[in-house]
């Protein structure tokens, strides 16, 4: 099986692979947008004004401020997770999509490729809306924010590739509550989302320095504050270091799991 870990090899087949996962999508793509952006909304409106107007200013700003930040990052992780793991999962397993795909003159990389680029892309969608929001409700009027645009598309890079990979290890959908419950879940209690993460002891702000939604919140929270994120090229490497290395996890995993 040495054949699994060489490098991947891409096309530009892959477009067609996104075209066809688009275009089913489009079918359903209200009720998808509505689903992928209900829970975020609840959250941050329902804490930010109910939990918020018990609280001071929280670094600086209202708490639905520094919680819309936080809530961006959130959207987009979500929308990407549950596109690569649930979608991705019934793809590959229960439609066996992947592999009809695979009769064609097209690569397992490709259509690797094409899932993690449909994952942010269906994410940047929702990372968008909680934005618009955001600026709807007065929340930020920075010029700076316009760079949360490309950041939004990135972290859906970043949690698609991590989806994936969990989605090549799957036996079935049961998995998945593994991932949220010892990774989705502790990661966005740690990451600064809801709460600062510098009122957190020091051993869980040493863990959350390693993991990708804290800088993420790290890059997003000062664009819309209208400032320069401090270290903004480590946190953008280190999102773009999990995304590649999760896709090449992903590829690995796949091509021993349907390429045997």
């Amino acid at each position: 099986m040495a054949h699994a870990f060489r490098v991947p090899s891409l096309s530009v087949r892959f477009i067609a692979v996104w075209q066809r996962n688009f275009l089913v999508w489009r079918k359903l793509a209200l009720p998808s947008m509505l689903g992928n952006l209900a829970d975020p909304m609840i959250y941050m409106v329902g804490l930010g004004y109910g939990l918020g107007a018990l609280l001071p200013e929280v670094g600086g700003v209202s708490y639905i401020a520094f919680l819309g930040a936080g809530t961006i990052c959130y959207s987009t992780m979500n929308s990407a997770s549950f596109e690569a793991l649930y979608s991705g999962f019934s793809r590959m397993h229960v439609q066996r999509t992947w592999e009809a795909i695979l009769n064609a003159p097209i690569s397992l990389d490709d259509v690797l490729l094409a899932e993690l680029l449909w994952a942010a892309s269906k994410s940047f969608l929702s990372g968008i809306a909680i934005l618009v929001v955001v600026w709807v409700l007065g929340l930020t009027q920075s010029v700076l924010a316009l760079w949360v645009v490309p950041l939004v598309f990135l972290v859906g890079l970043t949690f698609g590739a991590l989806g994936l990979v969990i989605t090549a290890l799957a036996p079935s959908f049961d998995f998945f509550l593994y991932y949220f419950t010892l990774f989705i879940t502790p990661m966005v209690l740690v990451s600064g989302v809801f709460f600062p993460a510098e009122q957190l002891p020091a051993a869980f702000q040493a863990v959350a320095a390693f993991l990708p939604l804290a800088h993420a919140v790290d890059l997003v929270r000062p664009l819309l504050f209208g400032h320069v994120p401090k270290g903004a090229a480590v946190h953008v490497l280190i999102l773009a270091a999990y995304a590649a290395a999760g896709y090449y996890v992903a590829v690995v995993l796949a091509r021993r799991r349907l390429l045997k």
